[in-house]
């Protein structure tokens, strides 16, 4: 695909030189995150996302010459092509003009105006669109023959002729498409007798909105509901317009051959031309919506991913029940299950007894924290496990998805003579160690961070998750020794059959000493080598470069820059003062730029750094019911999802309440992803409780004081960066309750 590097360089405002490289390297096997990390000096330090970005379209531009190509060819092959036709075809710029030109050409079922033409009938529609003064009755009545029974017969062929012409005709088709694009409108109508039924889709019982103008989550909504059969939706624009606009490009002036050709423009509108446009709108809305979507899900999926890890402690983890117990388990710094047990705080007379094992155990294997899960009896269960003052830290764990790992195939694999109970519990407490680690194991879309999910394009999205899953583990890292294999399938360059063979070669001679001796493993060859070697990390193993990001291919280069100083590498390594010293410029080769120096004299520094943030312990207000909260109430929450219309906020009771965008900062806001984040730590109001419907609506910025108003206007607070388009109209406050409602399933 390097031939596209001009046009694809131009459209994202990059050097030539620098898709060029990308796209080469591309095409050499390397991965996104290889060449982010250790091919800047090729690329001009891109990242990842203009890489990402610089792949989509050149396979979009490699689509789109392959579509022209078959064009071209299919209609030289029916002897249709000329000059002009052939400029036309190389002046489209787009798939929409492309198909434009090609549809009088292409294979079609047998229309009314093929019919017409068998019939002999093409001479007079042609006669019709010369409107000239030619008395129209008698020559139509010259076409009556046993097929076309009467003048007005040959009439109407003629017009079904024209109407295919006219919505044939790629002007008219452009023109329309401009007016759909500025002028149309989307609209929705309950159908007769469902109004009960569809009392979710109320706010689209008579719904209109501007094409121009509808956010994604609306049109996602509007379309659930016209797939499950409450709706009927429409887009158009006015069709007194879009009928003027025509009639400008055939109608010539009065004449009763005119008249013709206007009902046949209309009927060319109403059969044809807008249900056509209609298809297309909706499905290219339908794209961008589900694109939007599919970037709010890609995002929570990344913050969560990178969520700040306990680390390698001793943990008690524990799942919450009522009826069937607490199951508990003890794990040890690398999650291994050392004990199972179960315990029951709901009932008075088995307090003591589950009192007595929580402590025996916390003794017996030495435990530093505690994980507890936040489902069901998850608040009352921390209660009671801060009740013993244990002196140690408690955490609630969101346990979205552990259900699913629960009974998973993965899951059975690594605990096959436990039940799901325990394989919870322990996804629970991995979790709060690593959530990458751990969550990679879980279909992405169970984890519970996603917008419309389930209504977008599932290949797209599964797609732009994995970009997203192995984004984040390449950025963080993995060790080698103790990496599962469906963490270690991520890792740019390997792959799960790869994985699989890390894994057995893994306990085949015990754990790796050296970065090396994974070109041992079976399949595993020099180029997935290159790409994987500096994302793996060996920690107390032969090369202490090993237990970096320092790619192997510049061990060499560490190695001068440490006899140039005099000492040997480990005491470079951390050594600020003395890396300090070291002149990049010096070491710049044919092979090692100056970024890719700069970037190992950074790791060297601190190698190996996980990027993720320290976990922080959190602590709830003291309510734990719904029936707790109350209007006017200031309490603290955690994030623990974000939509375009706004954030959900865990206060600590089972339902999450929403804080609409217009809610969460003082300053004006299109996203919330610009001052909020997953897992962040917020005060919240409490504005509304809605108890038959258990909603609960917060606010964020009525608990700060608002800026004071300044020349030039106030800087937004908390301000971060934001991949995602912000080109959206905030969501209503109907439509956020809406959203609440979907969320709880009531």
């Amino acid at each position: 695909m390097t031939e596209f590097s001009q046009p694809v360089a131009l459209k994202l405002n990059l050097k030539t030189t620098q898709v060029q490289a990308v796209l080469d390297l591309l095409a050499e096997g390397a991965t996104i995150p290889f060449i982010a990390r250790y091919r800047k000096d090729k690329t001009g330090a891109l990242d990842e996302v203009q890489i990402q970005q610089i792949q989509d379209e050149a396979k979009q531009l490699k689509e789109f010459t392959e579509r022209k190509a078959f064009i071209e060819k299919t209609i030289t092959e029916q002897n249709k092509m000329t000059d002009a036709l052939q400029d036309k075809l190389n002046k489209a710029a787009t798939l929409a003009e492309l198909e434009d030109i090609y549809l009088p050409y292409k294979p079609k079922r047998k229309t009314k105006a093929q019919t017409a033409r068998e019939n002999g009938l093409e001479p007079l529609a042609m006669l019709l669109l010369e409107q000239t003064d030619a008395p129209v009755a008698e020559e139509a009545a010259r076409y009556v023959t046993e097929a076309v029974k009467s003048a007005d017969d040959a009439l109407q062929g003629a017009r079904d002729i024209i109407a295919e012409i006219v919505n044939e005709d790629a002007q008219v088709r452009s023109k329309m498409r401009k007016l759909f694009e500025d002028t149309a409108t989307f609209e929705s109508k309950v159908l007769p007798e469902k109004e009960t039924e569809a009392a979710k889709y109320k706010d689209y019982f008579a719904f209109s909105e501007p094409v121009s103008k509808i956010p994604s989550h609306r049109i996602l909504a509007v379309l659930r509901g016209f797939l499950e059969g409450y709706l009927r939706m429409g887009i158009a624009p006015v069709e007194e317009e879009a009928m003027e606009s025509i009639e400008k490009l055939y109608i010539k002036g009065m004449s009763s051959s005119g008249e013709h050709v206007k009902k046949a423009i209309k009927d060319a509108y109403r059969r044809l031309l807008q249900p056509s446009l209609e298809t297309e709108f909706r499905t290219a809305l339908k794209a961008k919506a589900d694109e939007e979507a599919i970037n709010v899900f890609a995002e929570n999926l990344r913050q969560l991913l990178l969520s700040s890890p306990l680390g390698g402690k001793r943990l008690l983890a524990i799942d919450p029940g009522y009826r069937t117990g607490c199951k508990i388990v003890c794990l040890d710094e690398n999650g291994g299950l050392q004990k199972t047990g179960l315990i029951f705080i709901h009932e008075n007379n088995r307090m003591h007894e589950s009192e007595h094992k929580i402590r025996e155990l916390v003794a017996q294997y030495n435990v530093q924290a505690i994980a507890v899960g936040d489902g069901t009896a998850g608040r009352e269960t921390e209660q009671f496990i801060k009740k013993l003052q244990l002196n140690l830290p408690v955490f609630l764990v969101n346990e979205d998805g552990a259900s699913v790992y629960s009974a998973s195939e993965t899951a059975r694999e690594e605990f096959p003579n436990e039940d799901i109970t325990v394989r919870g519990a322990v996804s629970i407490g991995r979790r709060l160690m690593d959530p990458l680690a751990e969550l990679v194991k879980i279909d992405p879309k169970s984890i519970g961070v996603g917008q419309y999910q389930h209504d977008v394009n599932q290949f797209r999205l599964k797609e732009r998750l994995d970009q997203t899953v192995v984004s984040c583990v390449n950025a963080v890292g993995v060790n080698l020794n103790t990496a599962s294999k469906h963490l270690l399938g991520y890792v740019s360059g390997i792959g799960a059959t790869l994985a699989e063979n890390i894994i057995k070669h893994r306990t085949e001679i015990g754990r790796f000493t050296h970065r090396n001796q994974l070109l041992k493993v079976p399949r595993l060859g020099g180029k997935a080598f290159e790409q994987c070697a500096g994302f793996l990390r060996i920690n107390g193993g032969e090369n202490v470069l090993d237990a970096s990001a320092v790619h192997p291919e510049a061990y060499n280069l560490v190695e001068k820059m440490a006899a140039d100083a005099g000492v040997e590498v480990k005491a470079l390594i951390g050594n600020e003062a003395l890396i300090k010293q070291v002149d990049a410029k010096k070491y710049i080769t044919e092979q090692f730029g100056e970024l890719t120096v700069r970037d190992i004299l950074n790791e060297l520094k601190k190698p190996g750094l996980d990027p993720r943030s320290e976990l922080e312990q959190f602590e709830f207000a003291g309510i734990y019911a719904i029936e707790d909260v109350q209007v006017g109430m200031v309490v603290p929450g955690v994030v623990t999802n974000i939509t375009r219309f706004g954030a959900f906020v865990d206060i600590g009771v089972k339902q999450d309440g929403l804080v609409h965008v217009s809610e969460i900062a003082h300053q004006y806001i299109t996203d919330p992803n610009e001052v909020l984040k997953l897992n962040d730590k917020v005060q919240v109001k409490v504005l509304e409780v809605d108890m038959p419907r258990k909603r609960i609506a917060l606010s964020i910025k009525q608990t700060q004081e608002a800026p004071a108003k300044r020349p030039g206007g106030n800087r937004p607070q908390l301000a971060r960066k934001n991949n995602a388009e912000k080109d959206l109209s905030a969501m209503s406050v109907n439509d956020a309750l809406a959203a609440l409602k979907k969320k709880f399933g009531k």
